[in-house]
């Protein structure tokens, strides 16, 4: 079982959880795990500062309010168990899997899915295999990808401000109690591929995966570019 990086509890409001970033980082599939001091408040601050952004640019989210340096609530929704990866720059698994190198620009943008199963290490699937576990109907899987495809394009132009290239990331939707999908979960250097615009320094949690670089310091060089587009928006 994977170790989680993040927990969730219930409120006095109906509908409303509080989420709780802990410290943990975590690589192959959960078989590598550390604790990094103060992690979990910069995965919060830069989760809510993306969610904020994409809310501004007329994406929503489960998002409601950041409420400390580690915690946020957020809107209870199902979880739809699949990871949506979108990719713009060929790195990590997929390059391996089409025996390219990394760094490669991908002109149109691609979305994969993989099924978040935790005995399975998370399977990379296609549509056909989503329709046949039943985790999602054909109509959602069109939502999903389009709204994948909108999410790149605003973190894309936001990232590009900050001298960061969006290599590839990876989001999760959940369903509300009237049948909306929403965008869910986190987005922060857990979830993306990012490197730097001029020398391609990685500035993500692949610098904690192949042991190249201080995972606290990059992630303090993110929050901090990220904050000064935003003010100067």
């Amino acid at each position: 079982m994977k170790a989680r990086q993040k927990k969730l509890y219930k409120t006095p409001e109906a509908g409303v959880l509080r989420v709780a970033y802990k410290d943990d980082a975590t690589a192959l599939n959960g078989e590598r795990r550390e604790i990094f001091a103060g992690k979990g408040r910069r995965n919060n601050q830069i989760t809510s500062l993306i969610f904020r952004y994409l809310k501004a640019k007329g994406i929503d989210s489960h998002f409601i309010e950041e409420i400390s340096e580690t915690e946020q609530l957020v809107q209870e929704v199902e979880i739809i168990p699949l990871e949506v990866v979108v990719r713009n720059v060929l790195a990590g698994s997929l390059a391996k899997r089409l025996g390219k190198s990394e760094g490669e620009l991908i002109e149109q943008p691609i979305v994969e899915f993989y099924y978040k199963e935790d005995a399975l290490n998370d399977p990379f699937i296609n549509d056909d295999h989503v329709l046949f576990l039943e985790v999602a109907t054909n109509r959602e899987v069109e939502i999903l990808k389009q709204e994948a495809k909108r999410i790149n394009a605003a973190l894309t132009e936001l990232f590009k401000k900050a001298g960061v290239t969006l290599v590839d990331f990876k989001v999760e939707f959940g369903r509300t109690k009237d049948g909306s999908i929403l965008l869910s979960d986190e987005i922060s250097p857990d979830t993306c591929r990012l490197w730097d615009v001029e020398t391609n320094e990685k500035l993500d949690k692949d610098v904690f995966r192949r042991n190249i670089g201080n995972l606290i310091t990059v992630y303090d060089e993110i929050l901090a570019r990220l904050e000064e587009v935003v003010r100067n928006v």
